[in-house]
This record gives structure tokens, C-alpha cells and sequence, in this order.
């Protein structure tokens, strides 16, 4: 080989090089995928999310997927002449509505998922949450004006078991979540916001992190007036930012806050618009997007695997 060509193949060593310290220390560790927004949506990126959660799988780390399916669900509920209301910011779910929540994340998201996992090779198993008794929910009630209001089948989570999950990554599989579960009191199903349920899993299974793939690049420090990023926070700091937060950031950053409030040692949010953003975050000294750790974590030389 000459001299030049040897220069030129360099940088792969040396970003390989760079990825050395993350690799060690995520080895052998459950990290849970909320997979969303445009990620969702986009061809390149899926093909490109795909290609990231199997560079985990065979770097050794132990990926979780979930996922939820907001707009193929609304698409196909058009298609179907039912029309979405929404209280107290959530879609009304009648048992009509259920139906097709169910067939969509477990029949169309769910599936194509699987597939372009599987396009390199046998690791993915799609489940619901419905599948062993992996999530359990309650009939959600939110309070307008003081009332508890019925919204139909709309979820809230009141227990997990992991032991399905943990079964398959025992056996080096990739599980593939669709955020649906069944109640214990009256046997519905019950569809349960994705970013909820990804944070109750991550916690549940003592993952090392949640990552949650977003439309922004992650939490800004003063938006509207400024884009500036927020890399690092605390489980406290985030909390006593909560109440300010848009709409769509609010169960997102709710589920980082309870993930590292129960054990979870980080939970990023990151753009999911950026190609291979899953592995720009763990395996760069750079990272991208916003961190939560929990109060009692020590600042390390860039924690983080992943601040920006």
C-alpha cells in the first residue's frame, strides 16, 4: 500500500479510535430506543435508523425500539371516515378509533420496522405491549376544569414485566415495541403515549440510557428568542422547567425525568432529523441534543458520552 493511500484511510481509524471509550463502556448495556417524528416518516432516515440500532446490537450494546405511530394513525383513521377529536391535547379513542390504533402500530409501523432491521439480519421480534403482560394500563382520565373526563381508550400505565423483553435480548434479539397495552380491571386495550412507555420500559429493564427521537434538536435554553441547545441538565433543573415547556416537548421530558429518577443513568433527547444521529450521541466525543442525568451524577469530563 503506498503512502498516500494509507494517509487517506486514516480518518476511519481515527473515528473508529474515537468511538473506543464509548464502546466499553455501553458493552454488554440495554439502551431504549423511543423511536418518532420525522425518523418516522422520512425513507433515508429510517433505512439510516435501522443501520444505527444494529450497529448497536453488534457493538455489543443491548438495543430496546419502541414506538408510536401518531401520524399513519390520524392517515388511516381519515381513510376510514373517523374523525379525531382531542381533550385536554389527547385523541379521543373509541373502540371504533382502538381498533385502528391497534392495526396500525402492530400491523403497518410495527412491521416495516421489523423489516428493515431485519434487512441485516434475523434480530428483530416485533410485540405489543399486550404480548406477557409487558404493559398494563388503566382507563386515563385527564382533569378539565376540575372534572376527570372520559376519553375513551386512552391509557395510562400501571405495570410492566419485562421478562418477554428480557428474554429475546438473552437470546441477542432486538425487540420491537408497539406503545399499546391491556388493562387488568376491565380486559380493553388501551393505547398508551410511546414517550411514556419508552421511559417506563428503560426503567424497568435498569437501562444504562432512553434516548427519545424528536423533530428539534433537543431542549432549548430559551426558545422562542434563542436556539440555543440545552446539552446537560439535571432531574431537579428539568423539573423546574417542565411547566414552560411546548405541548409535544412535555411527555418527552416527563419520561427523561422519571427514567434517571428510577435508575436510568441517562436519557437524551435527540434530532432525529440528522442521519445516524443514535450513533453520533453515544460513540462521539461531540454528542448532539440534550442530556438528563439524574441530581447526584458528578459532572465527568464530557458525561456523557454524548454532551454537546
Amino acid at each position: 500500500m503506498s503512502a498516500a493511500r494509507k494517509h487517506t484511510a486514516l480518518p476511519k481509524a481515527q473515528i473508529l479510535i474515537e468511538a473506543l471509550p464509548w464502546l466499553t463502556r455501553h458493552n454488554g448495556k440495554t439502551v431504549v430506543i423511543k423511536f418518532g417524528g420525522n425518523a418516522m416518516i422520512d425513507e433515508e432516515l429510517k433505512a439510516a435508523f435501522a443501520q444505527d440500532v444494529v450497529f448497536l446490537r453488534h457493538a455489543g450494546l443491548k438495543p430496546v425500539v419502541v414506538h408510536g405511530g401518531g401520524p399513519q394513525i390520524s392517515a388511516q383513521l381519515d381513510k376510514q371516515g373517523l374523525v379525531s377529536e382531542f381533550k385536554a391535547g389527547l385523541r379521543v379513542t373509541t373502540p371504533e378509533a382502538m381498533d385502528v390504533v391497534r392495526m396500525v402500530l402492530a400491523g403497518q409501523v410495527q412491521r416495516e420496522l421489523v423489516g428493515l432491521l431485519n434487512q441485516h439480519g434475523p434480530l428483530a421480534v416485533g410485540m405489543t405491549g399486550e404480548d406477557a403482560h409487558t404493559i398494563t394500563a388503566t382507563q386515563h382520565r385527564p382533569m378539565i376544569d376540575g372534572t376527570a373526563v372520559d376519553i375513551g381508550r386512552v391509557g395510562e400505565i400501571t405495570a410492566i414485566d419485562t421478562g418477554a423483553i428480557q428474554a429475546l435480548l438473552d437470546d441477542g434479539r432486538i425487540p420491537v415495541i408497539s406503545s399499546i397495552a391491556r388493562s387488568a380491571e376491565d380486559n380493553h386495550v388501551y393505547n398508551v403515549n410511546a414517550d411514556t412507555a419508552a421511559a417506563a420500559l428503560a426503567a424497568a429493564l435498569d437501562a444504562e440510557t432512553l434516548m427519545v427521537l424528536t423533530d428539534v434538536e433537543g431542549l432549548y435554553e430559551d426558545w422562542p428568542n434563542s436556539d440555543d441547545v440545552i446539552s446537560r441538565l439535571t432531574a431537579t433543573e428539568l423539573e423546574k422547567l417542565l411547566p414552560d415547556l411546548s405541548s409535544g416537548m412535555v411527555p418527552k421530558m416527563q419520561g427523561c425525568l422519571h427514567a434517571v429518577r428510577n435508575g436510568v443513568e441517562t436519557a437524551r433527547v435527540i434530532d432525529g432529523r440528522v442521519q445516524h444521529s443514535i450513533l453520533l450521541e453515544i460513540f462521539t466525543d461531540e454528542g448532539i441534543g440534550t442530556m438528563v442525568v439524574p441530581d447526584a451524577a458528578p459532572a465527568a469530563p464530557h458525561d456523557a458520552e454524548g454532551e454537546s
